[in-house]
């Protein structure tokens, strides 16, 4: 891991972007982080669009992870941002949009053509960088996966003995294939399903919620759409993490 930039932003944030393999990345940390009284990690995933578009957002839940007492940190997924454009998934977006703009169900080919191929990619990319963030001397402890894309959560729930909760938002596509993975899933889950979500199967996400093998799992639904999350379901997903991480 290779720091590129560090600034301190309010309220005792510093903020580091680095790379990994040439993978981009941001960690945020209580700026009196040490050594000698590390924190825990929550990662923070978020969807395909590139962490430029998604900045704005991510330094926002970063913000509060860092007021909770947590580090937080996020990494470019592949074939976002300014990584090289991979042609399966511009393909399997571009098939997406076409289906939704006609007004046509959005086939399981086209989902697994999205989901499935961004899973396996993203996956190990986020062990590596859960390797070099937990070699750091400020951070310690559990760790948490917060957000982003659903599929992608459940994988590392299930093959990453590291993450202890996880926050998901049923909010992207899900294969079938997930489902079944989903039985394995065993760590406290906070799941956040908006009710009218324009871009989401509500039935997949109940069916998905009833498949999570965990002993405790909690789902919290609110009306409105994609974007409409009230600031309540923030507070709610803080008091998760402050209560299995610490």
């Amino acid at each position: 891991m290779r720091f590129t930039s560090e600034q301190r932003l309010d309220e005792g944030v510093l903020e580091r972007e680095f790379t990994l393999d040439e993978i981009p990345g941001i960690l945020w940390t209580p700026a009196s982080a040490s050594a000698s009284a590390p924190v825990p990690l929550i990662l923070l995933g978020h969807p395909p669009l590139g962490l430029g578009k998604m900045y704005p957002r991510l330094v926002a839940r970063a913000r509060h992870s860092v007021a909770d007492g947590f580090a937080a940190a996020t990494i470019e997924l592949p074939g976002s941002g300014d990584r090289p454009r991979w042609a399966a998934a511009e393909q399997a977006r571009a098939d997406l949009r076409r289906a939704m703009e006609a007004g046509e169900p959005v086939s399981d080919e086209i989902i697994d053509a999205l989901i499935l191929p961004l899973v396996e990619k993203a996956v190990p990319e986020w062990q590596a960088a859960l390797d070099a963030l937990l070699a750091l001397p400020e951070i310690g402890g559990k760790v948490g996966y917060s957000g982003g894309v659903i599929s992608i959560g459940v994988r590392l729930a299930v093959v990453e003995p590291r993450i202890a909760a996880a926050g998901l938002f049923a909010g992207s596509f899900v294969p079938r294939a997930m489902f079944e993975e989903a039985r394995q899933v065993t760590v406290p889950l906070h799941v956040l399903l908006q009710w009218d979500d324009e871009g989401n199967d509500r039935q997949a996400a109940l069916d998905l919620f009833d498949a999570f093998g965990s002993k405790e799992k909690s789902l919290h639904a609110n009306m409105g759409g994609h974007t409409g999350v009230p600031e309540s379901a923030g507070a709610a997903a803080a008091q998760f993490f402050t209560r299995h991480l610490k």
